[in-house]
């Protein structure tokens, strides 16, 4: 299995009406979910991609259905942020110490990955819609044009402001990757195709693998702001949030299957190893409609980086106001906001090694949060007894969701490194 095929993320589409808000709970007719689960396709399907990419389907629907269940598992308590969750689980200082920094490693990794995706999208399309008498564009000033519309937008309060842009991001999702796949099947396969493995010795090959776990562990991301978005949601004993939340969760996972896999597959079946990390890069006819697609990309990745931007912003500003004893003001979100975009915009241009970043970050924090803490978790508060199914189950999810912490930042780090021997750095 090599690296990465095609970066999806599908925004759990939410029926909301304006009067809906996150911290008065007010009642929403139709509020189901949400705004994101992130999928990442790997592209080289050979058997182990196929096994990797069902398992870990099977492993975080399981380890997303325990996070939605025990957002209310106190009577009369609700755990609205995972830090949260696992101050409850871990104790107060040692879940903090826990939790913390992984969803920030979290967030902060797929806003970096997004503000490249954006950058090489909007590269792409305009190299498709202006191929004569153009001058070439630097990636760099993509990334800056994409950066510049979060200056703006990053200054919408909470989750339910920004409701419009998750839609419109779901929809452009679903639109996207029904482009790629339909534009792949009417390209068909080319020539000389070869489905082997892209790396010509053992070593390569290996490390390949490696990264392209993290890439799959990339594509699970909901987790880390499932319990923000669940909060949103009114509960009652009669009727509490984890109905609508579960079925949101449920669609949400179907979509997924139905619309994204076959990306993979047939983007792989078509291109063989020679398909590029965005099967959108692949792809160049018909011109207009490639065009279009990396639009849909790019207004997507707009609403998706918003998603996990918003936890960040609210854990700075909770650290500001009552720790450092700032005063809270339109000022201190514009500063604070402002400087979170700016780091972002900069670490992704300085490092804009789309497949290394998935493959590193996807290991080394993903992994933790998606695959494994969810199950600790349930361990600590639930308490099954030993070697029942339950605790056999769990501790499977642990132990290789710690195998895939260890092994998939080491392949990712080694594509950084490989893709950096020829990268000028700014160009």
């Amino acid at each position: 299995m090599a690296s990465c095929y095609f970066k999806q993320e599908c925004e759990m589409v939410v029926f909301s009406f304006p009067q809906c808000y996150c911290h008065g709970r007010s009642w929403c007719p139709w509020s189901s979910l949400c705004h994101g689960t992130t999928w990442m396709i790997p592209y080289n399907f050979r058997g182990p991609g196929v096994a990797v990419l069902v398992i870990s389907w099977i492993i975080t629907f399981y380890t997303l259905w325990q996070m939605v269940e025990m957002h209310e598992m106190v009577p009369g308590k609700r755990f609205d942020r995972y830090h949260e969750l696992g101050q409850h689980a871990f104790g107060k200082k040692l879940g903090l110490w826990i939790i913390v920094p992984q969803q920030l490693i979290v967030e902060v990794g797929v806003d970096i990955v997004y503000m490249v995706t954006g950058g090489q999208s909007l590269q792409k399309f305009y190299d498709l819609v202006c191929k004569k008498d153009c001058k070439d564009i630097k990636l760099t000033y993509f990334i800056m044009i994409f950066a510049s519309v979060h200056f703006v937008i990053s200054h919408l309060p909470d989750f339910n402001s920004i409701v419009g842009v998750s839609l419109a991001a779901a929809v452009m999702s679903l639109s996207y990757s029904t482009i790629a796949w339909g534009a792949s099947v009417k390209k068909g396969v080319v020539p000389d195709v070869e489905y082997g493995y892209k790396a010509k010795s053992t070593a390569g090959t290996i490390f390949n693998f490696f990264s392209a776990l993290g890439d799959v562990a990339f594509a699970y991301a909901g987790h880390n702001v499932v319990l923000e978005i669940q909060a949103t949601i009114p509960s009652t004993p009669e009727k509490p949030s984890k109905g609508p939340m579960w079925k949101g969760v449920i669609v949400a996972y179907i979509i997924v299957a139905f619309c994204y896999f076959p990306v993979a597959l047939i983007g792989y079946w078509m291109f063989g190893n020679q398909v590029k990390d965005n099967i959108l890069k692949t792809l160049e006819k018909p011109t207009w409609l490639i065009a279009m697609a990396n639009l849909f990309v790019v207004i997507h990745v707009i609403g998706s980086y918003q998603i996990y931007a918003m936890p960040v912003f609210d854990m700075i500003e909770t650290v500001l106001v009552r720790k450092l004893k700032f005063k809270p003001s339109w000022m201190l979100r514009f500063v604070t906001r402002n400087i979170y975009v700016a780091f972002t915009m900069f670490v992704g241009i300085t490092f804009p090694f789309f497949n290394g970043l998935l493959g590193f970050f996807g290991g080394f924090a993903f992994a933790p949060t998606t695959y494994f803490l969810p199950c600790i978790m349930w361990l600590a508060i639930c308490k099954p007894k030993k070697f029942s199914l339950s605790w056999i189950i769990n501790w499977i999810c642990i132990i290789l969701g710690v195998l895939l912490m260890v092994i998939a930042p080491i392949g990712g780090l080694r594509s950084i490194i490989m893709q950096a021997k020829g990268y000028k750095f700014y160009s």
